[in-house]
């Protein structure tokens, strides 16, 4: 697929360059001799120069680099962040004061090939484990790498595809309505161009202190990375902390609000439901569970009840959210048809030509109905063609008004296991092939939601600062490829070091996604649990309370949601002092904070598949600093963080 891929962008790159030429050279009028217009073009092409070797080989590292982290950051905590802002903050680092290029349109570039990793990380993460548990429950093989890229690479290239007909309507003609705040941000780091070596420096200093951190903690286990706290007054109950760098980044990056929602759904869950049933329960055994509640530790009450109520509530948060984006999914189509097609020649106006955007998307279905381990029918291409661009649609409309943090794609692929499973149980596909083809189409659309977010985000940063379409576009779909390649990497890696669904890698959204289709195809289910989760999320979403994230917070361990809100009171502080210079400086810093961490993870993981793991293992030889070194390690984190954003503040009152 990838060379095929390769010779379909030489065609449209080599066709829209020559377009430009003519365009360019047509503007110039035939009176102009032509050493004039070599020298008029050397000093434009200088200005406008966007597509270049160093954009792209820098775009690709980033891509690789942001796209792993977010890969393990989802896997343990089931959430990713944006890379969007700290690939702009590299790149000008890097293009503008280390290389001497002034250049804004080629630093733009990097952006969108280095954030297509982070965007289709977490639509792979959602569901491609699942294929792995499978295997591993049935004792099959396990998915192919070639399958495994293939599925991710599929999705990522029709979420940018879908997004072409979409920009105008989108960037363009709500320009003015639609704020799309990481791309807008990404340009205000751009435009600020003589900031960007300083702001690099804040997202290294993460990367560094992150990197130590977590060799420390799990790399030597000089101390544990989990603090776990039980009630000997209130059985049943459990409180604790995973003090880990990418936990206090992700809260930082998440703020106060977001933070306090996932803390309040866990604390209903460790501090109210499993008292409860220990409290009721006694010596009865409730199903799934094999012994009496009351004998249960608090991680079995988790695993046997709560994981399963906060599934219902995920999963009915999810369609809450979608049902409520209806009116502007009608609306976006609506433009989007009427606007389609009506640009002008301008180079900031053209998009990649719609027969090419056709061509792509059918290659690419028929590609998944011969794919081997999948071998889609053309009903099921066409199902996922329809509801591809659908939830495309959703995806780039709501993150012009919310933030890529907060689209949710796990709704939407909630959506699409649910009726793609009826349907293949409907026609007889069941068993293994039927769940294992369900999860696909999952993955796919996953991913399509995904990066049709993300594309959408950078396109306007370039429709602020004046980028060609096309070419940001021949650029996430670069990104694609190459984000699909390492993804497949990086998730073999990581299930042969540890396996998905461990407590080393819980891949709580890949475990939702398997909990939803093994539900429809097997009826095997606790539905007792999962229907209290999901009136639960009806509950909160009457009160007013954003139900997606309160919805996760029950989901996930309580350890977790602890981390998480301390980096949001952090950011809480800096909020309250009004200088979003500080704020920014620290969402810098937690961004170098979780790609500092999910490097050293995938680079445990290699260590643990060459058997050389052990080796580094201090706790093995009786050194461990305990509990109480956890978190003296954790408040010195905290306090690293701290100075360096205070380190900004001195410098702006010493000039």
């Amino acid at each position: 697929m990838c060379l095929p891929f390769a010779l379909f962008l030489f065609t449209i790159i080599h066709k829209m360059d020559g377009k430009s030429q003519c365009m360019y050279a047509g503007k110039m009028g035939k009176t102009v001799s032509v050493k004039k217009y070599k020298n008029r073009e050397k000093q434009t092409m200088k200005k406008t120069t966007e597509f270049t070797p160093t954009a792209f080989i820098l775009g690709i590292l980033l891509a690789v680099v942001f796209g792993g982290a977010n890969a393990y950051l989802g896997l343990r905590v089931g959430m990713t962040v944006s890379a969007s802002i700290p690939a702009a903050v590299i790149s000008m680092g890097i293009v503008r004061l280390l290389l001497k290029r002034d250049s804004i349109l080629e630093n733009n570039m990097v952006q969108p090939i280095g954030s297509a990793g982070e965007s289709l990380a977490a639509g792979a993460i959602f569901t491609l484990p699942a294929l792995f548990m499978w295997a591993k429950e049935h004792g099959t093989a396990m998915p192919s790498f070639f399958t495994i890229a293939m599925l991710a690479i599929s999705g990522g290239l029709l979420g940018v595809l879908f997004m072409v007909p979409l920009r105008h309507a989108l960037i363009v003609e709500e320009h003015d309505r639609l704020p799309y705040p990481e791309g807008t941000a990404c340009s205000k780091v751009l435009l600020a161009g003589e900031e960007g070596g300083a702001k690099a420096k804040k997202v290294l200093k993460g990367l560094l202190a992150a990197a130590v951190y977590k060799f420390l903690a799990d790399g030597l286990k000089l101390f544990p990375s989990e603090v776990d706290f039980e009630s000997r007054k209130l059985r049943g109950a459990g409180f604790g902390i995973d003090v880990l760098p990418a936990l206090v980044g992700v809260g930082y990056i998440c703020g106060t609000r977001v933070s306090s929602y996932l803390l309040s759904g866990a604390v209903l869950g460790w501090l109210v439901l499993m008292p409860a049933f220990v409290l009721v329960g006694g010596d009865n055994i409730l199903f799934p569970a094999t012994r009496a509640i009351g004998t249960l530790t608090t991680w079995e009450l988790w695993g046997n009840y709560i994981r399963y109520i906060g599934a219902g509530a995920v999963a009915a948060g999810g369609i809450i959210s979608l049902v409520k984006a209806l009116p502007l999914i009608v609306t976006t189509f609506r433009k989007a048809v009427r606007g389609y097609g009506n640009t002008g020649r301008e180079r900031t106006e053209r998009d990649i030509p719609m027969r090419y955007v056709i061509i792509g998307i059918v290659a690419i279905l028929l590609f998944l109905c011969v794919m081997p381990q999948i071998r889609l029918s053309a009903p099921m291409a066409l199902f996922i063609a329809v509801f591809g661009f659908f939830f495309a649609t959703v995806s780039a409309r709501m993150v012009g008004l919310v933030g890529s943090s907060n689209n949710p794609v796990s709704g939407m692929a909630i959506a699409t296991l649910l009726l793609a499973s009826f349907v293949l149980k409907l026609t007889g596909q069941t068993g293994l092939k039927g769940m294992t083809v369900a999860i696909s189409m999952g993955t796919v659309i996953c991913i399509v939601a995904a990066m049709a977010g993300d594309t959408s985000q950078d396109l306007k940063t370039g429709f602020i600062v004046g980028a060609t379409p096309w070419k940001q576009q021949v650029g996430e779909l670069i990104g694609a490829v190459v984000s699909g390649l390492a993804i497949g990497g990086v998730l073999y890696l990581l299930q042969a070091a540890w396996s998905f669904g461990d407590p080393e890698l819980p891949a709580p959204q890949a475990t939702l996604m398997k909990l939803v289709v093994e539900g429809v195809m097997g009826d095997y289910l606790p539905w007792g649990l999962i229907l209290i989760g999901v009136f639960i999320a009806v509950a909160v979403e009457i009160v007013g309370i954003p139900v997606l994230p309160f919805s996760i917070g029950l989901y996930l361990p309580i350890h977790l949601s602890t981390a998480i809100m301390v980096g949001g009171l952090l950011r809480a502080f800096y909020e309250r002092k009004k200088n979003e210079a500080y704020v920014q400086d620290g969402i810098l810093f937690s961004s170098g904070l979780i790609a500092g961490e999910g490097l050293i993870g995938i680079l445990l993981a290699v260590t643990a598949v060459l058997g050389v793991s052990a080796k580094f293992d201090l706790s093995g030889r009786g050194i461990s600093l305990g509990a109480a070194g956890s978190l003296a390690a954790f408040l010195s984190l905290l306090v690293i963080m701290i100075c360096v954003i205070k380190k900004q503040e001195k410098m702006e009152i010493d000039s």
